[in-house]
């Protein structure tokens, strides 16, 4: 069948699928039909031959099949042979949930940089009318001049986004802000421009005045109609953060209790049997895909927070400056305040896209509930107690905390690659296969899904990263990668809801869901570290300064006239009786060396005291003093 026809049949196909499902009062969306149609055919247990193209006959039983569904089916368990249209149909089927869930989520959410540059492009298609009406005016009368630039005031508030331009009162507050910079007596230069410099001008003014109202509201004089965005903000994202925190909470309860019983069952075959009725293993894809989509919408949720926190102080920040340039001035100049307020207008865009962003977030959690249907209607609280009598409920933590001192050797492992905390620089960024779950156990188990633990090791295999949950599951899988690989695919087969939440879109490549088509392709490597030195010789080649090389043009001048001189020169020797036959010789001698003495006592000298005595001081009977000087001072030999 050439590949056109088989599209149209395909289409074809999808549209009676969904004609056959709104018959029963189930509204059923082209993709949903299309990934169920694609879902059927990978299942090998429908007979579709994957390895050629789809053959008339193939269409054929696809749509006998599908016209063929007994409407008394309606709301039971579904056979085996029952395709499309039987699986869309029931209501209690997790698998079919968590179909729906991947299906609405990959519709309904995109990054956040594809969301805020969708979101603009969506404002900018709204004020295209409004703008052609400007730009392509060509008024001259004084009342179209006014008509004019009512509709460039009407413009600024919608593209600003505070307040509506149908309130007296903020249009009053706009049309003066806009006056202040942008007088009707200069609407005929502006009618003068071009088209794109028109367009240019009225972002620009729509920006300024922006910012004008915004400081007339901070300063309490203005700002009719404007929002206390930040103030809003800082209460939304801590309920929604607080929300979804507990929202997540109970699907990790629920998921650890359903994974408790199964574990019990992959070791229990006659409670395997028991178990098989109630679907729990499809119910527990369901609340872990669940579990996936409300962490993905967690973390664009606390960035958010940061972008605002940051905002915030920037807003704040530009205020504070703006106040201390005005302060009492009468007049500003325009180089001074007009960049502050084209910074307030864009940060404050940015708090209306974060706003909207929150909300979006917040309504697709809100969407994805009722997902979760069916786990009350197969699993009420009773029956899971019942279940779980005498087991331990296990957390994804404590799993991990009980081997942690469970490493693979490298020494086992000589061909296989394995990767370590310690040795690898980017150990938390790699992207590890099934979504970080243990792929020998899922393999071995039916489809048990464990958390791995990256600390035992991660195992390297074809630029593909494993994890598992033990070490003996590790050292079982590296024995053969390939093995457990294949048992994997032929289960996401049977159950096609493994394929986005295993993240298996490379080996089903048709079914690449559109927020995963970007990362495809896109693979980290890991860094690994190890200790290395290197030596580097000081001059690998040989230097190539000429030392003959003289800039100055006078020492060459000067050395040229010496090898002038030179030439008239002639050299002579002569030699000596003492310099003849004169050779060299040596000696050796001993070295010097420390020496000293020392003497039997130790002897001093002492100088003499001068000593003096005068006699008849005191005084004696006659009236004249007269006195004797006597020199009692001893001589030198004598001390």
């Amino acid at each position: 069948m050439p590949p056109t026809q088989a599209e149209s049949v395909i289409k074809n196909i999808i549209r009676e699928i969904g004609q056959e499902c709104a018959g029963h009062g189930e509204i059923v969306s082209e993709t949903l039909a299309a990934f169920m149609v694609k879902a059927v055919v990978l299942d090998p247990s429908n007979g579709f031959n994957m390895d050629r193209p789809l053959m008339k006959s193939d269409v054929q039983k696809l749509v006998k099949l599908n016209k063929s569904f007994p409407q008394s089916r309606l709301g039971l368990l579904v056979r085996k042979d029952e395709l499309c249209v039987s699986r869309l149909l029931d209501s209690k089927n997790p698998s079919l949930d968590t179909i729906k869930m991947q299906v609405y989520f990959d519709m309904n959410y995109t990054s956040r940089e594809e969301f805020l540059e969708e979101h603009h492009r969506v404002l900018e298609s709204r004020l295209g009318s409004i703008m052609r009406e400007i730009t392509d005016n060509r008024a001259c009368a004084r009342e179209e001049l006014e008509s004019l630039y009512r509709k460039i005031v009407s413009y600024v508030l919608l593209r600003s986004g505070l307040g509506s331009p149908t309130d007296i009162k903020i249009v009053r507050e706009a049309t003066a802000a806009l006056q202040s910079i942008f007088p009707q007596a200069e609407l005929g230069t502006f009618l003068t421009l071009s088209k794109k410099d028109k367009e240019r001008q009225l972002k620009e003014l729509t920006m300024i005045v922006t910012g004008i109202r915004l400081f007339n509201r901070d300063c309490g004089k203005g700002g009719e109609g404007i929002d206390d965005l930040p103030a809003i903000l800082r209460e939304a994202i801590p309920a929604t953060t607080q929300h979804i925190d507990s929202q997540l909470q109970t699907a990790q309860d629920q998921a650890y209790r359903y994974t408790a019983i199964l574990e019990k069952a992959a070791n229990n075959p006659f409670l395997s049997i028991e178990l098989q009725p109630y679907m729990l293993k499809e119910a527990l894809y369901n609340v872990r895909q669940y579990e996936v989509f409300l962490q993905i919408i967690l973390s664009d949720i606390i960035t958010c927070a940061q972008e605002v926190e940051m905002m915030i102080k920037q807003l704040g920040a530009q205020l504070e400056q703006l106040k201390m340039i005005v302060k009492s001035k009468t007049a500003v100049p325009t180089s001074q305040v007009f960049p502050i307020f084209i910074a307030l207008s864009n940060l404050w865009t940015s708090f209306q896209d974060e706003t909207v962003l929150i909300s979006v977030l917040s309504n697709l959690t809100t969407h994805l509930v009722p997902f979760l249907g069916a786990h009350e209607l197969l699993f009420p609280e009773k029956v899971i107690q019942n279940l779980l009598d005498g087991l331990t409920v296990k957390t994804d933590v404590c799993r991990v905390k009980e081997h942690l001192e469970d490493r693979v050797h490298l020494a086992d492992f000589r061909k296989q690659e394995w990767l370590f905390p310690e040795t690898t620089a980017n150990f938390d960024k790699l992207l590890i296969q099934y979504r970080g779950f243990c792929a020998y156990t899922f393999a071995t188990t039916d489809g048990l899904l464990l958390p791995g633990n990256p600390a035992i090791g991660i195992l390297k295999y074809k630029e593909k990263y494993y994890t598992f949950n033990t070490r003996d599951a590790a050292y079982l899988f590296a024995e053969n990668p390939e093995n457990y690989i294949d048992l994997i695919r032929e289960k996401a087969k049977k159950n096609a809801e493994l394929i986005q939440l295993l993240e298996l879109h490379q080996q089903f490549e048709t079914l690449i869901p559109y927020s995963h088509m970007k990362d495809v392709d896109k693979h980290i490597k890991p860094i690994t570290k190890s200790e290395s030195s290197t030596q580097t010789d000081t001059h690998i080649l040989p230097p190539t300064i000429v030392r003959s090389y003289e800039w100055n043009e006078w020492e060459l001048r000067r050395k040229a006239i010496k090898l002038a001189n030179l030439r008239q020169k002639a050299t002579h020797s002569v030699q000596t009786d003492l310099s003849h036959m004169r050779r060299e010789n040596c000696s050796q001698v001993y070295p010097p060396k420390d020496a000293g003495t020392q003497s039997k006592r130790e002897g001093s000298s002492q100088v003499p005291r001068p000593q003096i005595y005068i006699a008849g001081l005191r005084g004696g009977q006659g009236k004249v003093t007269s006195g004797v000087k006597v020199n009692l001072t001893r001589a030198v030999d004598e001390t």
